[in-house]
Formats: structure tokens, sequence, C-alpha cells
């Protein structure tokens, strides 16, 4: 296993993520298809429509397929995939287990449905520079009936994600600053996504996704739990459940890493995703498409498969 292509999740987008993509004919004809699925999904964008989470999520959804294709069309495929959250369903797309289609359904879906649960006074905050049972201890700490606080994304040894109430994420940044914490930051999520109040959700998405065909798996692809999984089902199983459940996005990376990675991706926008990647392989390969572009990438990928152009058709 040599490249692995990375999804960025909510929290990462920025007004015009969408209208910045890189200049290529599949991310015109990636936007195209959008707006005959879904209209207004690949031209939504700017800072207000992003403070929906489900503009957010199909924008991210439709950023990572269109720089997939792009990659796809100039020879560069993956060996494995991974998506951080809602970046979970492009990278479905790219293993093979949803269609475009598909996937623009169903992370609309989940993103209605969280943003109905819970339309207000919940969300997350990044702990930097505590370590994982330190951070739990903190979240014990501050939760109360109430308020409640979950440890929902482990993202490195010393990056750690906590979902709650307005309340408790008060109480978390005053603490966890006591604690010793380098720095305590509210992300861009209105949500409490991949904690236990999500429960409702993940049946609700469970459901839906029990109406997609199973199929072969193009590539194999990297959960939440950061496992390896080999069949559409359990793919979408990890989308249905994982909302509710920690993203353990440091052993995701880790196993990439045992597996032979050699070559990490990041597709837009931003590049949170490939610091994570520094931190837990200071020697990796790290790549961003914002920083690289999409030639440059595709060359770099075909170079670590050790050949030219591949032969598999972009999702």
């Amino acid at each position: 296993m040599s490249v692995a292509f990375l999804y960025p999740g909510q929290g990462t987008q920025r007004p015009g993520m969408l209208h910045d993509l890189p200049d290529h004919p599949a991310v015109t004809a990636t936007r195209a298809e959008a707006e005959r699925i879904l209209p207004g999904s690949s031209r939504r964008d700017d800072a207000e429509a992003l403070e929906s989470t489900v503009t957010t999520q199909v924008a991210l959804c439709v950023a990572g397929v269109a720089a997939t294709r792009a990659l796809a069309r100039e020879g560069a495929v993956p060996d494995a995939v991974a998506g951080h959250s809602a970046g979970a369903f492009p990278a479905a797309v790219a293993a093979g287990a949803l269609t475009f289609a598909e996937a623009l359904a169903a992370v609309r879906h989940r993103g209605e449905l969280m943003r109905d649960a819970y339309p207000h006074g919940y969300g997350m905050a990044a702990v930097l520079g505590l370590a994982v049972p330190q951070v739990r201890r903190v979240v014990e700490s501050i939760t109360t009936d109430d308020d409640p606080a979950y440890v929902a994304v482990i993202d490195t040894d010393q990056q750690v994600v906590v979902a709650g109430s307005g309340g408790a994420l008060e109480r978390l940044s005053v603490t966890a600053s006591r604690a010793g914490a380098r720095r305590v930051q509210r992300l861009d999520i209105g949500v409490p996504s991949h904690c236990p109040l999500l429960g409702r959700v993940a049946d609700a998405m469970a459901d839906h996704l029990a109406t997609i065909p199973r199929r072969p798996l193009t590539v194999p692809c990297v959960g939440g739990a950061g496992r390896l999984l080999r069949d559409s089902g359990a793919v979408l199983d990890d989308l249905a459940r994982g909302i509710a459940t920690t993203v353990r996005w440091r052993d995701a990376i880790a196993l990439l890493g045992e597996l032979g990675t050699t070559l990490f991706v990041q597709t837009p926008p931003g590049n949170v995703l490939a610091a994570i990647v520094r931190a837990v392989h200071p020697r990796a390969r790290v790549i961003t498409l914002a920083g690289t572009g999409i030639a440059d990438a595709a060359l770099l990928a075909r170079r670590a498969h050790g050949h030219g152009a591949g032969e598999r058709t972009p999702p």
C-alpha cells in the first residue's frame, strides 16, 4: 500500500471553498453533475451558507469527489482512503461503496438530522497540548446531567476534540487551561458530533443507508474507529454509527502507516489533516491539493506507485 487519499470533515470549511477548487475538466464536470443531482450544491459556499451544517457537509462531499476524479483523470488512484467525520462520505465514493448521487443524498440527510436534533446550544471544541487521559479526566469533571460533554475525536496524542453543550464547553476552556492545555478552541460546528447525544441520528442514518446496494469496494477504506474496512457493508455501517461514536483519527493514520503508506494526499479544503499526519508520522510524505495542485500531486502519486497512469476509472 503506497498512496492514501484523505478527506477532511466539518470544521475545515471556508468561504469560497468550491469556487477555489482546482481548474480541471473533471472538477467542472463534477460540479455540474452535483447541480443536476442537488441544485445549489456546487455553488453555495459563501460564509452565510456555510453556517448551515447541511450546506457545509454537502460542500465537503462535492469538493472531495471532484478532487478524486481530477486526480484519477491524471492517472493517480489511491491504495486506501480515509475520511474524517463528514469526509467519510466522499471517501466512500472513492472506495466504491456509494455513488456520487447516493453520497449527496446521504450527507444532506445526515446534516438535516443533526441540525434538527440540536439546532442551538451545542458544539465542539479542540483541546491542544493535553494527553488523551488528561482530557478524559477534564471532561469527567465538567460533565453534568444538564450540561454533558464527551471526548468526540482523538486526532493526535495532544489534540482532542470534545463535544457537548455550550455550558460544558465554557467550563472545558477554563478547566483544561488550568490543567495545562496550550489552547482550547471552539470549532465552527454547531452540533455535538461523534458522541452518544447523536444516537438517534445514527439509528436514522442506518435506516437510510440500509437501502443502498452493497457493492465490491475498489479500494479499502479506513473507518472512523481506525479499522481497515474491506467490504461496502462495513463502510456503510461505519458511516451510520460513526456519528455517535468517537473518531479515532490518530489510530486511522497510524494504521495507514503500518500498512506501508508512503504518500498521503489531502483533498480540499485546507491542510488540517495533513498537519495531523505530520504529527502522527513525522517522516511521512504529505501533500495537499491546495498547496501542490492536481498535476503535481498526480505525478507524485504515480511515482509512489512506481508506474505511470493507472487504469482504474474515476468513481
